[in-house]
């Protein structure tokens, strides 16, 4: 292997610096944010009651801590998030698959994917209470719902654009569309299916917490509904922010999954 030139070796060190400087801006909004929440709740410029402030939600974080009940419920929204995000990329890819396989299938169910996918999801969900109770399958369902039918329709897209001089190249070589899904389809829509995972996660979540507020009696979603009826501020903006940790990590993991694989396979 090579030794990079002179010039690239610039390129990579200020590539280097500049992400650095990011991560450094990012860190110094981040601090000036919070500083400024609580100066302005000490001051009383904002309600500290309504509003809350970072040192009240931080002691908030702490009680719960220790006697375990925020892992709990921050465990339970994360288990219900990772089942249904699996669920949804097993069933997204199974049903492009097979939209991709039949033209006259694709055809038929392609309106109603497409009502489905614009459909208010928390119109579904006292629906959902009646058929399947007040439990996690409840909620599950509900955040696979949020996201199936779009991942199903971007990814049966995506696959109906694959190169067709590859599936040509096959076929003139006696191929069929087993091999054609195998060899052609499945391995050059990796990125398309990396990238579909990405927005789904975050649906899922979305998904979960709307379950929660309507039919759970534990995860964060329920936490905030509880905060809410009985206006602990604290608990409710302390439940928003670790939500918006959680999908921040799982975004993350997703993309440097991503990272780690492409560059294995280059």
């Amino acid at each position: 292997m090579t030794e990079p030139s002179l010039s690239q070796q610039e390129f990579l060190a200020k590539e280097k610096q500049h992400r650095l400087q990011v991560k450094i801006c990012r860190s110094m909004v981040f601090v000036l944010l919070l500083a400024v929440w609580e100066l302005c709740a000490q001051l009383g410029i904002i309600d500290s009651f309504i509003f809350s402030s970072p040192i009240k939600i931080w002691g908030c974080f702490l009680k719960m801590a220790e006697d375990g009940t925020i892992f709990f419920h921050t465990g339970v929204t994360l288990l219900e998030t990772l089942i249904s995000f699996f669920l949804v990329v097993l069933i997204g890819v199974a049903a492009a698959v097979a939209l991709w396989a039949s033209r006259g299938l694709s055809e038929v169910l392609e309106p109603y994917l497409v009502m489905l996918n614009s459909l208010p999801k928390s119109a579904l969900a006292p629906l959902l209470i009646v058929w399947l109770g007040n439990n996690m399958k409840t909620v599950i369902v509900a955040a696979v719902s949020v996201a199936v039918f779009g991942s199903i329709l971007t990814l049966h897209t995506g696959f109906m654009q694959t190169d067709p001089d590859k599936i040509r190249l096959i076929r003139s070589l006696g191929g069929t569309k087993r091999d054609i899904l195998t060899k052609v389809l499945i391995p050059s829509s990796i990125p398309l299916i990396v990238s579909n995972m990405k927005v789904n996660v975050g649906l899922c979540l979305v998904g979960v917490i709307i379950g929660e507020f309507l039919s759970a009696r534990a995860g964060l979603g329920y936490l905030i509904i509880y905060a809410s009826q009985v206006f602990k501020m604290d608990l409710l903006v302390m439940s928003i922010v670790i939500l918006c940790i959680l999908s921040t990590v799982l975004y993350q993991v997703i993309a440097e999954s991503e990272k780690r694989f492409l560059q294995k396979h280059r």
